[in-house]
């Protein structure tokens, strides 16, 4: 079997497996691999894919490692319960409705650097306050980490609860300071690929499709008070759109 330029996956660093679990994912998340229904055979997924038969057995042991898959001794490859679990994040184009999503989400998360920092803050986007605290985290839900979050906080803001800034979700908490008045937001989705910081960060292959947002949200003075680069899965990311005519 020729290795490179394969008519699937064509030529890449990232192991063949890898991807094959990848698309395999793509297949449960879009539900025509739904929970308890069985794999079709290992034979049927080399003809389907043009892979090895070791390739297929390593992807199936990295999902059945994850958790999404259940291989069984003579009976198949059975998709899990977990697998129809996922919840994805829909990207709200106002700064209620988003809000409101962060309000019902308990994600679990971690922090991997803080400390006063300065954004780089564009003409279009406001005025930088005198200082920013900046906090950068990593959110997972179910063990699975789904987003790499950088924020920067007016440090005038920041100081009004430090220990609840660190503590929970930025946005609900910044909403619901008494007397702090959001005038305007921006919000910006760019669709890339993972680094290699954001894969080893998130425990996936370089080059996995992400989604970037940015945003920023400013102050009755036109000051920046929050700014927010967040990198996600694409696979976690869901976007509507309302085309009114």
């Amino acid at each position: 079997m020729n290795e490179t330029g394969h008519r699937i996956f064509g030529s890449t660093p990232i192991p063949r497996y890898v991807q094959l679990a990848e698309l395999f994912r793509h297949r449960m998340d879009k539900g025509e691999w739904r929970p308890g229904s069985t794999l079709p055979s290992i034979d049927d997924l080399m003809e389907q894919f043009d892979v090895a038969r070791v390739t297929i057995r390593q992807a199936i042991a990295l999902l059945a490692d994850e958790g999404l898959l259940s291989p069984q001794r003579g009976r198949g490859t059975f998709v899990t319960e977990k697998a129809g679990m996922r919840r994805q994040l829909r990207v709200e184009t106002t700064l209620a409705d988003l809000v409101q999503m962060y309000r019902g989400d308990r994600p679990e998360h971690s922090t991997v650097e803080e400390g006063v920092s300065s954004p780089v803050i564009k003409a279009a986007e406001g005025m930088a306050a005198p200082k920013y605290f900046h906090m950068r985290r990593v959110h997972s839900r179910d063990g699975e980490r789904y987003c790499v979050i950088s924020m920067y906080i007016d440090y005038r803001v920041f100081r009004r609860a430090p220990a609840r800034f660190r503590r929970e979700l930025v946005l609900p908490l910044l909403t619901s300071l008494p007397g702090l008045k959001i005038a305007s937001g921006r919000q910006t989705l760019t669709i890339t690929k993972a680094d290699v910081e954001t894969a080893r960060l998130l425990g996936i292959a370089v080059n996995t499709p992400m989604a970037e947002v940015r945003r920023v949200l400013c102050g009755a003075d036109g000051a920046v008070v929050y700014l927010a680069d967040v990198t996600y899965r694409g696979d976690y990311i869901h976007l509507e759109m309302d085309l009114r005519p």
